[in-house]
């Protein structure tokens, strides 16, 4: 049940991160407040962790996505939203969802162009219309919930 919240979530983010290549704080921000909140009332993560887990999440996220966003690879919505994502769960699932993640991203390199000769004409041309507006700037967020998603049916 829990995992559902999240992947709900995290569909959330990546729609808007695909239309508008930013994450918005009422969604990170407010989704890092809850998880936070929950960790004092409850005295454990959502997902039902212990409060360590939650921080050794955290520090793992910093420390894999705050080079990143320094060197200009990672946006700012990024590191919100695993940071987010981080005390809401545990360590395992953080970890999870960054090598879920990494094979997303390398399986949608490797065959986005035999995808897209697959595509009907209107989504491509939706889709064209909209890499037009937002420029060379990649989403990340939807590699993530892959990426969760499949950490999510591995330890569950």
């Amino acid at each position: 049940m829990h995992s559902i919240v999240l992947l709900m979530w995290l569909a959330l983010c990546t729609e808007q991160d695909v239309r508008e290549r930013q994450i918005s704080n009422t969604l990170t921000l407010g989704a890092a407040a809850c998880a936070l909140a929950w960790l004092f009332a409850t005295g454990h993560s959502w997902i039902g962790a212990e409060p360590s887990d939650a921080g050794w999440a955290l520090a793992i996220v910093m420390l894999l996505t705050l080079p990143g966003y320094m060197l200009g690879r990672f946006g700012a919505g990024d590191v919100k939203l695993l940071g987010a994502l981080a005390l809401a769960t545990s360590h395992q699932y953080v970890l999870g969802t960054f090598i879920g993640a990494g094979i997303a991203v390398l399986l949608w390199m490797l065959s986005r162009r035999r995808l897209w000769t697959l595509l009907n004409p209107k989504v491509k041309k939706r889709l064209q219309v909209l890499a037009e507006q937002v420029g060379d700037k990649q989403p990340f967020a939807p590699y993530v919930l892959v990426g969760f998603l499949l950490t999510a049916v591995w330890i569950q």
